[in-house]
């Protein structure tokens, strides 16, 4: 029984849990510690505690892949909110060998960037309103009201949803705040504080319409829903299909978007948003997608008869939508009307409240969805969302399912705590719904009409539009406002609500402070407005303040971080300079893409305050020598979105690159976001270990509780990771240095676990710094990857090497490959230069090779055909004839990990006459040594072709191949191949001693020996194992990169098992 886990809770958990169980998955729940025994736990077959209380544990990604990986689901479900739309999640669940049920992270990306989907919109020929593009400051959004000529516009969080981070704004002098106010409730609701600014629609209506697709076949729609009926953007009803809807513009939104869907080879269920203006239908703009679940789904369900659900958890597993059953014939036309209300909890001033009586409707045609019961401590932690109540109806007409869903609302009963139920009965039983003249803004007109009027004057109450906390008090009693002024400004459910003077006048009374809790209508102030004109109109706004003045405390700022930088700095910069050596601000340049570079922690010094002046510290003490952060690399070349790359340089110019107590910190802190963000990491290691001489910490007795190995520890195998080394790398900085996936040095670099002081304190004698793990010698023992000249270089081969596991290049070119049937010579007993048969073989200048001074006799390289990338394994038979020995077996089997553990496919070129013997291989410990290859090499989880280029013999022939001809995805060779059990002369003397030992003349003996050769040679050509299929073919060479575009592309990946690769650093 396959098992899936649901991450999340509630009612889409129990929603998910019902269709899964009916499907024959065996569902695992997850939970907070709050909520063991919710209903969704004790609903599920198995559940598992998340560490953390509320939203944080649900949100936690780490955790959730682990439960899913420790209770053996092979699916993932995310249902909606939470980490639904995170791509990371997707990752997580890819890396692990979990499916996730949606579309892959490249697509959450997409559809999770409003600005990136909008370009997508308007590349599709699909209507949108005009916007900023991308973040947007104030100078930007004032630029864009100004090109409005007054229209008011829309405040947009430029990631999330829900309805938070929206403010309308109507006038210039009002920006700044909705900026404010929008990025502050952005950030506290999806972690990302980023907006935009796009043209309002005062009149609209919000429909969306809900695809399916399976990535390959053409995308299919289930119709449309009616999202208008809201309050302050929240949904609060909906119907399907939209009603009043012109046949012209309904038909143009589904065509709209199936060709979004259709843009973006959408795999999954996707709802598409749009507005259309309530007074001209004909028109109508794209606002968002949705790749996952929607609350407001089973209306949908309704109309079609389409199971959403199972049709994801089929999408997921690779069963198309014709095999499904699902096409756009048998969707055919809406069944029907289908009108669902949200019951939702309304803001208290208590955090946790019990629910004491909990009865909902039933009978036919009402379909129910809640996790609420009598007895549930219904918090504030969560969305409100406590039920939600649908009345399907067919053969009647809108008027009638209206009338039939307030008639259910009736009988709800919930009590103990407030709910929005009065409400919901209220906007239902209005005359503008059943018109269809209803708008976004209709629920907020009607309920904001308030203001009693007196004679000369217009006294009005301002409300709360919320039960909630009070955070800010903007105006005074007596003070003179303007329309559209703040007055006060209220937190609820992790939504800020403005209040602001809805005209111009004088403020009577303010009865609020900040900290006060206040109810639902609570009388936050009094207003009295005058007829006519009034002394207002003479008031001139706000003067928004020069952008390119900066304040005081920003003027600081600046100044603090232009200390650190290397125009502040001439004389150590010359000094480094002098020396030969770049910066590591210079490296970091160059290794980063133009203006990508983000640096964390620049303000820190040693901590070392007792010992010296706090100017002496931020003058020569930088960043604690330790410049660090994240940018971009090789983005413009290839054609997908990467992740930023993590950087470290430690500076030599500051106590000479030594680790202190603060860039600890900053490192381990570098390595745990680098995780989460799953960014490849690139070290710059120079430097002298660890610093004796930070003081400032007097809590530590020997600080050997730090976490900064631990910490990239934990990075191996997680993500790619590259050490640089120049001039000198000692102790903790060697030992940061030999932890990454791939050691870069230059060739004046010394690298060492200790120290000339270290040595020289041991009692170990006294060295020059010069004679210390010299890079070359460093090189040939293998802990060098990459032996280069000089940083320049090195920079350049760490860029190349990222570039390997961000994705194929969109451009690529190769040699002749006609050229490769002369790569190896006719007569088998010459060499040849196995690395121009590789150069040749792969895309021009994409070979990068490691290793190559270390286990001389194996080529291990990194490479990229047709673009993609992969690793390639190869005998050089120019040593010891391509025998494997144990340094060769070692090099080959942790590359083969390396390539495994970031799933690039494997080419092996065999030219080997077997393993290395005799007495002096053997003391090298061969039998431990080669046999790694037999356990690494089955054991491969990517997509592995083998090709005979000339010798495959005995057990290293086979170990070439993954430990058998029958592990790789094509077994090929080329006309030159021969195969064999053992080498054609040995073979031949063992198997045939006796017979030859029985022939006394020695020039028969030798004839006898040369015709049994010649048999056992022929036995083993190529095209003889072919034809008894001990290999899939035997190939022209110059058709060797279409086999080997073809085998990766088609082969699948073998089962990780949900283990994480692990990748030993020999």
């Amino acid at each position: 029984m396959p098992g899936l886990l649901i991450a999340n809770r509630g009612e889409v958990a129990l929603r998910i849990i019902r269709t899964a169980r009916d499907r024959g998955f065996h569902t695992v729940a997850v939970h907070d510690c709050d909520e063991s025994d919710a209903f969704h736990v004790r609903a599920a077959d198995e559940a598992r505690l998340l560490p953390g209380r509320g939203a944080a544990a649900y949100l936690d990604i780490e955790q959730i892949v682990r439960a899913a990986h420790t209770s053996g689901c092979t699916m993932l479900h995310p249902g909606y909110g939470f980490a639904s739309e995170n791509p990371d999640l997707a990752d997580a669940c890819a890396r692990t060998g979990i499916t996730f049920v949606g579309p892959n992270s490249q697509t959450l990306r997409l559809f999770g960037d409003k600005a990136a989907t909008r370009a997508l919109a308007e590349e599709a020929g699909v209507p949108v309103l005009p916007a900023t593009s991308g973040a947007t400051g104030l100078p930007e959004a004032l630029a864009f009201i100004d090109a409005q000529s007054g229209a008011p516009v829309m405040v947009k969080a430029l990631g999330g949803g829900g309805g938070r981070g929206i403010r309308v704004v109507t006038r210039a002098a009002d920006l700044d705040r909705a900026l404010e106010r929008c990025r502050s409730e952005a950030l506290r609701g999806f972690g990302q504080a980023d907006v935009y600014v796009e043209r309002y629609l005062p009149r609209a209506r919000h429909i969306e319409v809900q695809v399916l697709g399976d990535g390959v076949s053409e995308p299919i729609h289930l119709w449309d829903r009616e999202c208008t009926i809201q309050r302050r953007h929240q949904k609060l009803i909906e119907i399907a299909p939209a009603p009043n809807l012109p046949d012209a513009t309904r038909s143009a939104l589904l065509q709209s978007a199936l060709a979004l869907a259709r843009a973006t080879a959408f795999r999954g269920a996707c709802t598409f948003e749009f507005l259309v203006d309530a007074d001209s239908p004909d028109l109508y703009y794209f606002i968002e997608g949705n790749p996952r679940l929607q609350v407001e789904h089973g209306v949908t369900e309704e109309i079609t008869g389409v199971d959403l659900v199972a049709a994801q958890l089929a999408l997921a597993d690779g069963v198309s939508l014709t095999e499904q059953g699902l096409s756009q014939e048998s969707i055919g036309g809406p069944r029907g009307i289908a009108v669902e209300a949200r019951v939702t909890l309304e803001p208290a001033a208590t955090a946790s409240r019990q629910i004491t009586q909990f009865d909902l409707p039933a009978g036919p045609g009402i379909r129910v969805e809640t996790h609420g019961h009598t007895g549930m401590e219904a918090t504030n932690d969560y969305d409100p969302l406590l039920a939600k109540i649908i009345v399907h109806r067919r053969d009647v007409g809108l008027a009638d399912v209206l009338d039939h869903l307030e008639a259910q609302l009736s009988q709800v009963v919930v009590e103990g705590v407030p709910t929005n139920v009065a409400l919901l009965r209220s906007v239902l039983a209005d005359p503008g719904i059943r018109q269809g003249a209803v708008t976004t803004s209709f629920v907020d007109e009607h309920l904001l009409a308030r203001a009693p009027a007196a004679e000369g004057t217009h006294a009005a109450e301002l409300f709360a539009p919320s039960a909630g906390t009070v955070v800010a008090v903007a105006a005074e009693s007596g003070q003179w406002v303007e329309r559209g002024d703040p007055i006060a400004v209220l937190e609820a459910m992790k939504m800020e609500y403005e209040i602001i003077a809805p005209s111009a006048g004088r403020l009577g009374r303010v009865t609020v402070m900040v900290g006060d809790s206040v109810a639902e209508g609570a009388t936050v102030a009094t207003l009295a407005t005058l007829d006519g004109t009034s002394e207002a109109t003479t008031i001139a706004p706000p003067e928004l303040p020069d952008p390119d003045e900066a304040r005081a405390d920003v003027a600081d700022i600046k100044r603090r971080h232009e200390a650190g930088l290397d125009f502040a700095r001439p004389d150590a910069i010359t000094r480094r300079h002098d020396a030969g050596k770049r910066t590591a601000r210079e490296n970091l340049a160059d290794l980063f893409d133009p203006s990508s570079f983000r640096e964390y922690g620049p303000l820190l010094i040693a901590a070392q305050r007792r010992r010296r002046s706090l100017d002496d510290l931020e003058a020569n003490t930088p960043a604690d020598g330790l410049v660090a952060g994240f940018g971009r690399v090789n983005a413009s070349g290839l054609g997908a979105e990467v992740p930023d790359v993590a950087a470290l340089a430690y500076d030599y110019t500051v106590l000479a690159g030594t680790q202190g107590l603060q860039n600890h910190k900053k490192a381990e802190r570098m390595f745990e976001l680098a995780r989460r963000r799953g960014s490849p990491v690139v070290i710059f290691a120079e430097g002298g270990g660890g610093r004796p001489g930070d003081t400032d910490n007097q809590a530590k007795a020997t600080g050997m509780d730090l976490g900064t190995f631990v910490a990239l520890g934990r990075l191996n195998g997680h993500v790619p990771t590259v050490g640089i080394a120049s001039g000198r790398c000692f102790a903790g900085n060697a030992a940061l240095l030999g932890a990454c996936d791939v050691v870069i040095a230059t060739r004046d670099a010394n690298i060492g676990m200790g120290g000339p002081a270290m040595i020289e304190g041991g009692g170990l004698g006294v060295f020059a710094p010069e004679a210390i793990g010299p890079a070359p010698a460093q090189a040939a023992n293998g802990v060098v990857d990459v032996l280069i000249d000089d940083e320049a270089a090195a920079v350049a081969v760490a860029r190349k090497y990222i570039g390997y596991f961000q994705g194929s290049t969109r451009q690529w070119s190769c040699a002749d490959q006609r050229r490769l049937r002369n790569a190896v010579p006719e007569r088998r007993s010459r060499v040849f230069d196995i690395r121009a048969l590789i150069h040749t073989l792969a895309d021009d200048d994409s070979v990068l090779e490691l290793r190559e001074m270390f286990g001389q006799g194996m080529v291990t390289c990194l490479a990229r055909v047709e673009g993609r990338s992969l690793g390639i394994v190869a005998n050089d038979g120019r040593h010891r004839g391509g025998a494997i020995d144990s340094a060769g077996a070692d090099k080959m089997a942790r590359f083969l990990r390396l390539c495994d553990t970031y799933g690039l496919p494997i080419l092996s070129l065999c030219d080997t006459p077997g393993f290395m013997v005799g007495p002096e291989a053997e003391e090298t410990a061969m039998v431990r040594h080669v046999s790694r290859l037999f356990v690494t090499g089955p054991n491969l989880s990517v997509p592995l072709c083998a090709i005979i280029v000339r010798k495959s013999y005995g057990l290293g022939g086979q170990a070439m191949a993954g430990g058998s001809f029958r592990v790789p995805d094509a077994m090929l060779a080329w006309p030159t191949g021969e195969l064999g059990a053992m080498g054609p002369e040995g073979a031949v003397r063992l198997g045939f001693r006796r017979e030859l030992d029985a022939i006394d003349d020695p020039h028969e003996r030798e004839q006898t020996f040369r015709s049994l050769l010649a048999d056992y040679e022929a036995q083993g050509r190529a095209t003889n194992a072919a034809s008894v299929f001990e290999i899939d073919d035997v190939i022209d060479p110059a058709d060797t990169r279409a086999w080997i575009v073809g085998t990766f592309d088609r082969a699948e990946s073998r089962s990780a098992e949900g283990v994480r690769r692990y990748l030993d650093t020999w």
